[in-house]
Protein backbone atom coordinates (compact mmCIF):
# COMPACT_ATOMS: atom_id res chain seq x y z
CA UNK A 1 0.00 0.00 0.00
CA UNK A 2 1.85 2.98 -0.90
CA UNK A 3 1.21 6.64 1.95
CA UNK A 4 -1.44 8.25 1.48
CA UNK A 5 -0.66 11.59 -0.19
CA UNK A 6 -4.46 12.69 -0.93
CA UNK A 7 -5.38 15.79 0.96
CA UNK A 8 -8.32 15.23 3.52
CA UNK A 9 -10.80 17.41 1.92
CA UNK A 10 -10.79 14.52 -1.18
CA UNK A 11 -11.54 11.94 1.70
CA UNK A 12 -15.08 10.71 1.48
CA UNK A 13 -17.18 12.26 4.15
CA UNK A 14 -19.26 9.88 5.10
CA UNK A 15 -19.36 6.57 7.64
CA UNK A 16 -20.63 4.76 4.31
CA UNK A 17 -16.89 5.32 3.33
CA UNK A 18 -16.35 2.39 5.58
CA UNK A 19 -17.07 -1.09 5.74
CA UNK A 20 -19.21 -2.05 8.27
CA UNK A 21 -17.21 -5.27 9.35
CA UNK A 22 -13.71 -3.88 9.96
CA UNK A 23 -11.94 -0.57 10.66
CA UNK A 24 -11.32 2.39 8.11
CA UNK A 25 -8.32 5.02 9.81
CA UNK A 26 -8.03 8.04 7.63
CA UNK A 27 -6.49 10.36 9.96
CA UNK A 28 -4.31 13.05 10.44
CA UNK A 29 -1.70 14.33 13.40
CA UNK A 30 0.34 17.35 13.61
CA UNK A 31 2.81 18.07 15.81
CA UNK A 32 5.87 20.86 15.79
CA UNK A 33 8.43 17.71 14.92
CA UNK A 34 6.45 15.06 13.71
CA UNK A 35 3.16 14.32 11.59
CA UNK A 36 0.95 11.04 11.21
CA UNK A 37 -0.95 10.77 7.95
CA UNK A 38 -2.37 7.62 7.42
CA UNK A 39 -5.09 5.21 5.87
CA UNK A 40 -5.77 2.42 6.81
CA UNK A 41 -8.41 -0.18 6.21
CA UNK A 42 -8.06 -2.83 8.75
CA UNK A 43 -9.79 -6.52 9.32
CA UNK A 44 -12.75 -6.43 11.60
CA UNK A 45 -11.41 -9.59 13.54
CA UNK A 46 -8.04 -11.02 15.05
CA UNK A 47 -4.74 -9.25 15.46
CA UNK A 48 -3.42 -6.38 13.47
CA UNK A 49 0.37 -5.99 14.40
CA UNK A 50 2.01 -2.11 14.06
CA UNK A 51 5.30 -2.52 13.46
CA UNK A 52 8.22 0.15 12.99
CA UNK A 53 11.38 1.41 14.60
CA UNK A 54 11.36 3.80 17.34
CA UNK A 55 9.74 7.01 16.47
CA UNK A 56 8.05 6.30 13.78
CA UNK A 57 4.31 7.03 14.90
CA UNK A 58 3.25 3.34 16.36
CA UNK A 59 1.91 4.67 19.35
CA UNK A 60 0.71 8.20 18.17
CA UNK A 61 -1.58 5.75 15.73
CA UNK A 62 -2.92 3.82 18.73
CA UNK A 63 -3.56 7.56 20.70
CA UNK A 64 -5.38 8.73 17.99
CA UNK A 65 -7.84 5.49 17.47
CA UNK A 66 -8.24 6.07 21.15
CA UNK A 67 -9.18 10.23 20.73
CA UNK A 68 -6.39 10.75 23.61
CA UNK A 69 -4.80 12.92 20.65
CA UNK A 70 -6.66 15.42 18.57
CA UNK A 71 -6.62 14.21 14.94
CA UNK A 72 -8.27 15.30 11.72
CA UNK A 73 -10.16 12.37 9.51
CA UNK A 74 -12.30 9.37 10.08
CA UNK A 75 -12.45 6.67 12.09
CA UNK A 76 -14.71 3.75 12.03
CA UNK A 77 -14.87 0.57 14.19
CA UNK A 78 -17.14 -2.16 12.89
CA UNK A 79 -19.64 0.26 11.66
CA UNK A 80 -19.60 2.67 14.23
CA UNK A 81 -17.93 6.28 13.69
CA UNK A 82 -15.64 7.30 16.15
CA UNK A 83 -14.26 10.19 14.34
CA UNK A 84 -15.52 12.32 11.20
CA UNK A 85 -14.33 15.89 11.29
CA UNK A 86 -15.86 16.38 8.06
CA UNK A 87 -19.45 16.02 10.10
CA UNK A 88 -18.16 17.64 13.48
CA UNK A 89 -18.18 13.89 14.79
CA UNK A 90 -16.12 13.44 17.45
CA UNK A 91 -16.89 10.53 20.02
CA UNK A 92 -14.82 11.45 23.24
CA UNK A 93 -12.19 8.50 24.25
CA UNK A 94 -14.64 7.46 27.86
CA UNK A 95 -17.25 7.01 25.04
CA UNK A 96 -15.32 4.33 22.63
CA UNK A 97 -15.61 1.25 23.23
CA UNK A 98 -12.27 0.27 23.70
CA UNK A 99 -9.63 -1.44 25.68
CA UNK A 100 -6.01 -0.23 26.24
CA UNK A 101 -3.34 -1.94 27.62
CA UNK A 102 -0.06 0.20 28.03
CA UNK A 103 3.74 -0.87 28.60
CA UNK A 104 2.74 -0.70 32.50
CA UNK A 105 -0.22 -2.14 33.67
CA UNK A 106 -0.69 0.75 36.31
CA UNK A 107 -3.22 -1.23 38.15
CA UNK A 108 -4.77 0.39 42.09
CA UNK A 109 -2.10 -0.29 44.32
CA UNK A 110 -5.22 0.35 47.19
CA UNK A 111 -7.21 -2.18 45.04
CA UNK A 112 -7.29 -6.21 45.47
CA UNK A 113 -6.72 -7.58 41.93
CA UNK A 114 -10.54 -8.24 41.81
CA UNK A 115 -11.31 -4.69 42.60
CA UNK A 116 -9.21 -4.04 39.87
CA UNK A 117 -10.50 -6.05 37.57
CA UNK A 118 -13.91 -5.02 38.29
CA UNK A 119 -13.09 -1.36 38.38
CA UNK A 120 -13.87 -0.82 34.33
CA UNK A 121 -16.68 -3.77 34.47
CA UNK A 122 -18.56 -2.26 37.07
CA UNK A 123 -19.27 0.96 34.56
CA UNK A 124 -20.57 -1.35 31.43
CA UNK A 125 -24.19 -1.82 31.63
CA UNK A 126 -25.20 -5.24 32.43
CA UNK A 127 -26.52 -5.53 28.64
CA UNK A 128 -23.58 -4.27 26.98
CA UNK A 129 -20.90 -6.48 29.19
CA UNK A 130 -19.21 -8.95 26.44
CA UNK A 131 -16.57 -10.05 29.10
CA UNK A 132 -17.58 -11.89 32.20
CA UNK A 133 -14.82 -11.83 35.39
CA UNK A 134 -15.02 -15.49 35.34
CA UNK A 135 -14.14 -15.84 31.55
CA UNK A 136 -11.35 -12.84 32.31
CA UNK A 137 -9.83 -14.13 34.93
CA UNK A 138 -9.48 -17.37 33.34
CA UNK A 139 -8.32 -16.59 29.75
CA UNK A 140 -5.35 -14.73 31.40
CA UNK A 141 -4.99 -17.05 34.67
CA UNK A 142 -5.25 -14.72 36.78
CA UNK A 143 -7.98 -16.71 39.03
CA UNK A 144 -5.70 -17.18 41.85
CA UNK A 145 -4.30 -14.24 42.03
CA UNK A 146 -7.96 -12.40 42.90
CA UNK A 147 -7.70 -11.60 46.41
CA UNK A 148 -4.21 -10.16 46.32
CA UNK A 149 -2.70 -6.75 46.18
CA UNK A 150 -0.91 -5.53 43.19
CA UNK A 151 2.58 -5.20 45.24
CA UNK A 152 2.95 -8.88 45.93
CA UNK A 153 2.67 -9.62 41.83
CA UNK A 154 5.58 -10.29 39.28
CA UNK A 155 5.81 -8.01 36.75
CA UNK A 156 4.00 -10.80 34.11
CA UNK A 157 1.27 -11.39 36.70
CA UNK A 158 0.46 -7.43 36.77
CA UNK A 159 0.22 -7.52 33.05
CA UNK A 160 -1.88 -9.97 32.79
CA UNK A 161 -4.04 -8.67 35.36
CA UNK A 162 -4.06 -5.30 33.35
CA UNK A 163 -4.83 -6.97 30.14
CA UNK A 164 -8.16 -8.81 32.37
CA UNK A 165 -9.28 -5.49 33.54
CA UNK A 166 -9.03 -4.48 29.66
CA UNK A 167 -11.41 -6.80 28.14
CA UNK A 168 -13.59 -6.05 31.21
CA UNK A 169 -14.56 -3.33 29.78
CA UNK A 170 -16.36 -5.22 27.31
CA UNK A 171 -14.34 -3.28 24.22
CA UNK A 172 -14.71 -3.51 20.09
CA UNK A 173 -11.53 -2.76 20.24
CA UNK A 174 -8.77 -3.55 22.04
CA UNK A 175 -5.29 -1.39 22.10
CA UNK A 176 -1.85 -3.18 23.27
CA UNK A 177 0.94 -0.63 23.14
CA UNK A 178 4.18 -2.91 23.50
CA UNK A 179 2.82 -4.70 26.15
CA UNK A 180 5.86 -6.76 26.64
CA UNK A 181 8.29 -4.07 26.51
CA UNK A 182 8.98 -3.89 30.38
CA UNK A 183 9.49 -7.54 31.20
CA UNK A 184 12.38 -9.61 31.51
CA UNK A 185 12.52 -12.64 28.57
CA UNK A 186 10.70 -15.35 31.35
CA UNK A 187 7.88 -12.61 32.05
CA UNK A 188 7.49 -12.77 28.44
CA UNK A 189 7.52 -15.91 27.73
CA UNK A 190 5.14 -16.42 30.19
CA UNK A 191 2.31 -14.14 28.75
CA UNK A 192 2.82 -14.64 25.48
CA UNK A 193 0.69 -17.92 25.37
CA UNK A 194 -2.10 -16.30 27.28
CA UNK A 195 -1.75 -13.18 24.25
CA UNK A 196 -2.46 -16.50 21.98
CA UNK A 197 -5.41 -17.71 23.69
CA UNK A 198 -7.20 -14.24 23.46
CA UNK A 199 -6.29 -14.36 19.87
CA UNK A 200 -7.86 -17.82 19.62
CA UNK A 201 -10.82 -17.76 22.23
CA UNK A 202 -11.95 -14.14 22.22
CA UNK A 203 -13.86 -11.96 18.76
CA UNK A 204 -12.08 -8.36 19.45
CA UNK A 205 -9.93 -7.20 17.08
CA UNK A 206 -6.50 -5.97 18.24
CA UNK A 207 -4.27 -3.55 17.28
CA UNK A 208 -0.94 -4.78 18.58
CA UNK A 209 2.11 -2.62 18.68
CA UNK A 210 5.80 -3.51 19.20
CA UNK A 211 9.41 -3.19 17.89
CA UNK A 212 9.64 -6.85 18.40
CA UNK A 213 9.47 -8.51 15.32
CA UNK A 214 9.61 -11.89 17.06
CA UNK A 215 5.96 -11.33 18.79
CA UNK A 216 4.67 -9.71 15.73
CA UNK A 217 5.58 -13.07 13.92
CA UNK A 218 3.85 -15.19 16.91
CA UNK A 219 0.33 -13.23 17.64
CA UNK A 220 -0.72 -11.24 14.10
CA UNK A 221 -2.63 -12.10 11.40
CA UNK A 222 -2.42 -8.93 10.01
CA UNK A 223 0.49 -6.67 9.58
CA UNK A 224 0.67 -2.53 9.36
CA UNK A 225 4.69 -1.36 8.68
CA UNK A 226 4.98 1.87 9.74
CA UNK A 227 7.76 4.67 9.02
CA UNK A 228 7.81 8.33 9.43
CA UNK A 229 4.68 8.90 10.35
CA UNK A 230 3.38 7.17 7.37
CA UNK A 231 1.86 3.44 6.52
CA UNK A 232 3.92 2.11 4.47
CA UNK A 233 2.70 -1.07 3.74
CA UNK A 234 -0.55 -3.60 4.89
CA UNK A 235 -1.74 -6.75 4.72
CA UNK A 236 -1.58 -10.08 5.49
CA UNK A 237 1.31 -11.08 7.80
CA UNK A 238 2.64 -13.96 5.40
CA UNK A 239 2.62 -11.79 2.39
CA UNK A 240 4.21 -8.56 4.45
CA UNK A 241 6.85 -10.64 6.51
CA UNK A 242 8.70 -12.64 3.01
CA UNK A 243 8.77 -9.48 1.20
CA UNK A 244 12.05 -8.37 0.90
CA UNK A 245 11.46 -4.72 -0.48
CA UNK A 246 10.04 -3.97 2.67
CA UNK A 247 12.03 -2.71 5.97
CA UNK A 248 10.60 -5.95 8.16
CA UNK A 249 12.46 -8.45 6.02
CA UNK A 250 15.06 -6.85 5.60
CA UNK A 251 16.02 -5.92 9.62
CA UNK A 252 18.68 -8.35 11.05
CA UNK A 253 15.62 -10.87 13.16
CA UNK A 254 13.59 -11.05 9.72
CA UNK A 255 11.55 -14.16 9.70
CA UNK A 256 8.28 -15.92 7.72
CA UNK A 257 5.02 -17.03 9.12
CA UNK A 258 4.68 -20.72 8.18
CA UNK A 259 0.91 -22.11 8.80
CA UNK A 260 0.71 -25.94 9.14
CA UNK A 261 -1.17 -29.03 11.15
CA UNK A 262 0.04 -30.74 14.06
CA UNK A 263 1.11 -34.00 13.21
CA UNK A 264 3.24 -36.87 15.16
CA UNK A 265 4.50 -36.25 18.51
CA UNK A 266 8.18 -38.17 19.45
CA UNK A 267 8.19 -38.19 23.51
CA UNK A 268 12.05 -39.48 23.55
CA UNK A 269 13.46 -36.75 21.83
CA UNK A 270 10.49 -34.10 22.18
CA UNK A 271 9.84 -33.21 18.42
CA UNK A 272 6.52 -32.60 16.59
CA UNK A 273 5.74 -32.86 12.97
CA UNK A 274 4.25 -29.99 11.64
CA UNK A 275 2.85 -30.67 8.04
CA UNK A 276 2.78 -27.47 5.79
CA UNK A 277 -0.24 -26.14 4.47
CA UNK A 278 -1.21 -27.34 1.02
CA UNK A 279 1.82 -29.27 0.60
CA UNK A 280 3.71 -33.25 1.50
CA UNK A 281 6.53 -30.93 3.00
CA UNK A 282 6.76 -30.86 6.77
CA UNK A 283 9.15 -29.39 9.70
CA UNK A 284 10.15 -31.20 12.58
CA UNK A 285 10.42 -28.23 15.67
CA UNK A 286 10.94 -28.86 19.53
CA UNK A 287 7.73 -28.84 21.22
CA UNK A 288 5.26 -30.47 23.67
CA UNK A 289 2.30 -33.32 21.99
CA UNK A 290 -0.19 -31.19 20.56
CA UNK A 291 -3.46 -32.88 19.54
CA UNK A 292 -3.24 -34.66 15.77
CA UNK A 293 -4.65 -31.95 13.22
CA UNK A 294 -4.17 -28.92 15.67
CA UNK A 295 -3.71 -25.95 13.51
CA UNK A 296 -0.26 -24.51 14.04
CA UNK A 297 2.04 -21.51 13.50
CA UNK A 298 5.66 -21.33 13.20
CA UNK A 299 8.14 -18.41 12.74
CA UNK A 300 11.09 -19.05 11.05
CA UNK A 301 13.90 -16.61 11.48
CA UNK A 302 16.25 -15.79 8.27
CA UNK A 303 19.21 -16.38 9.83
CA UNK A 304 18.12 -19.95 10.77
CA UNK A 305 17.66 -21.01 7.41
CA UNK A 306 20.94 -22.34 5.53
CA UNK A 307 20.76 -23.38 2.07
CA UNK A 308 22.75 -26.58 -0.31
CA UNK A 309 22.79 -27.71 -3.72
CA UNK A 310 22.10 -31.18 -2.83
CA UNK A 311 20.46 -32.96 -0.11
CA UNK A 312 22.36 -33.83 3.18
CA UNK A 313 21.66 -36.43 5.63
CA UNK A 314 24.43 -36.70 7.56
CA UNK A 315 24.16 -33.55 9.04
CA UNK A 316 23.06 -32.46 12.42
CA UNK A 317 19.98 -30.36 10.80
CA UNK A 318 16.62 -32.10 10.64
CA UNK A 319 14.38 -29.94 8.59
CA UNK A 320 15.11 -30.03 4.61
CA UNK A 321 13.29 -28.78 2.16
CA UNK A 322 13.35 -28.54 -1.82
CA UNK A 323 12.65 -24.87 -2.44
CA UNK A 324 13.23 -22.80 -5.79
CA UNK A 325 14.84 -19.19 -5.20
CA UNK A 326 12.55 -16.31 -6.18
CA UNK A 327 14.18 -13.36 -5.57
CA UNK A 328 18.10 -11.89 -3.79
CA UNK A 329 18.01 -8.39 -2.54
CA UNK A 330 21.00 -6.78 -0.61
CA UNK A 331 20.91 -6.22 3.07
CA UNK A 332 22.60 -3.13 5.26
CA UNK A 333 25.33 -5.49 6.10
CA UNK A 334 26.85 -5.31 2.73
CA UNK A 335 28.54 -9.18 3.79
CA UNK A 336 25.01 -10.39 3.47
CA UNK A 337 22.00 -11.23 0.84
CA UNK A 338 18.61 -12.45 1.58
CA UNK A 339 17.25 -15.30 -0.55
CA UNK A 340 13.37 -15.20 -0.87
CA UNK A 341 12.54 -19.11 -1.26
CA UNK A 342 9.27 -20.99 -2.51
CA UNK A 343 9.12 -24.31 -0.67
CA UNK A 344 6.05 -25.67 -2.65
CA UNK A 345 4.41 -22.80 -2.00
CA UNK A 346 5.30 -21.76 1.36
CA UNK A 347 7.83 -18.79 1.36
CA UNK A 348 10.67 -18.65 3.53
CA UNK A 349 14.01 -16.49 3.79
CA UNK A 350 17.58 -17.05 4.17
CA UNK A 351 19.93 -14.77 5.44
CA UNK A 352 23.37 -16.07 3.70
CA UNK A 353 26.75 -14.36 2.48
CA UNK A 354 27.25 -12.92 -0.47
CA UNK A 355 30.05 -15.32 -0.93
CA UNK A 356 27.88 -18.43 0.07
CA UNK A 357 25.22 -16.70 -3.00
CA UNK A 358 28.19 -16.75 -5.55
CA UNK A 359 29.74 -19.74 -4.58
CA UNK A 360 26.34 -21.85 -5.19
CA UNK A 361 25.97 -19.65 -7.84
CA UNK A 362 21.96 -18.52 -6.66
CA UNK A 363 19.60 -16.91 -9.23
CA UNK A 364 16.08 -16.84 -9.68
CA UNK A 365 14.94 -20.49 -10.51
CA UNK A 366 17.24 -22.28 -9.10
CA UNK A 367 16.76 -25.35 -7.19
CA UNK A 368 18.03 -25.93 -4.08
CA UNK A 369 17.39 -27.15 -0.70
CA UNK A 370 16.57 -25.23 2.74
CA UNK A 371 18.25 -26.57 5.83
CA UNK A 372 16.13 -25.04 8.67
CA UNK A 373 17.14 -26.43 12.67
CA UNK A 374 14.88 -27.77 14.85
CA UNK A 375 15.37 -25.76 17.73
CA UNK A 376 15.19 -22.44 15.52
CA UNK A 377 11.22 -22.74 15.53
CA UNK A 378 8.96 -20.29 17.32
CA UNK A 379 6.18 -22.45 17.60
Amino acid sequence: MQPMRESLHAMPSGPAAAAPDGMHARLRMEHPDFALDIDLRLPGRGVTGVFGRSGSGKTTLLRGVAGLAPARGQLCVNGEVWLDTARRVSVPTHKRALGYVFQEASLFPHLSVRDNLLYGYRRIPPRQRRVELAQAASLLGVERLLERMPAGLSGGERQRVGIARALLASPRLLLMDEPLAALDTGSKQEILPYLERLHEELDIPVLYVSHAQEEIARLADHLVLMEAGRAIASGPIADMLSRLDLPAAMAGDGSVVIEGWAGEHDPRYGLLTVRLANSEAFLRAVHGPVPAGQRLRLAVQARDVSLALNRHEDGSILNLLPVRVDEIAATENPAHVLVRLDADGTALLARITRYSADRLALAPGRRAWAQVKAVSLLA
